[in-house]
């Protein structure tokens, strides 16, 4: 009875040291709301930077920008590329094709084979930025020489768009005059 009662002590008194005063015992781990704590508390890492793929493609644009332009500031290109695919469709903000490629160029500069294709094809049409197409051609090689397929794929095309991008979008690259 008293080897009994001396586990039970020692149990009762053991718990309360798995506990941190304030903490949380089971905290969210793989959620939308533990991402966006991440954000708000300037916590970016691979997986939560990654998350916001998830979350914009479930509709939730607004929390996929406060997502990446975060984990964007903190240098991961992979959120430069997406705040651009934001601006640029105008999911969570504003169309704004100017701040799309500035984002690409962001990227493209970090070496971001995403970010080069983006930015050389906007170049190609002009679209967000000056029109300078020689320029444009030669970061769409940098990114096939990266191992871009869709790079790849444009410059085996001859670097015309219209290999690239669906006839639906033709009205936003159509010239301005």
């Amino acid at each position: 009875m008293l080897k009994s009662l001396a586990i039970v002590t020692l149990t009762l008194t053991a718990v309360p040291a798995f506990a941190e005063p304030g903490g949380v015992l089971n905290p969210e781990e793989m959620t939308i709301g533990r991402m966006m704590d991440n954000i708000r508390n300037g916590h970016t890492d691979m997986t939560t930077c990654a998350s916001g793929y998830f979350i914009t493609k479930s509709g939730r644009h607004g929390m996929a920008r406060e997502l990446f332009e975060t984990c964007a500031g903190a240098g991961y290109t992979g959120a430069m590329t997406w705040m651009s695919q934001l601006d640029n469709n105008g999911l969570g903000g504003d169309y704004d094709p100017e701040a799309a490629a500035e984002w690409d160029r962001r990227a493209a500069e970090a070496g971001d084979p995403v970010g080069q294709f983006n930015l050389g094809l906007n170049m190609i049409r002009g679209h967000g930025v000056a029109r300078d197409v020689e320029q444009g051609q030669r970061l769409i090689d940098a990114a096939a020489e990266s191992g871009l397929p869709i790079a790849q794929r444009m410059r085996a095309a001859g670097y015309d768009p219209e290999e690239v991008t669906p006839d639906a979008d033709r009205w936003k690259y159509a010239p301005l005059f």
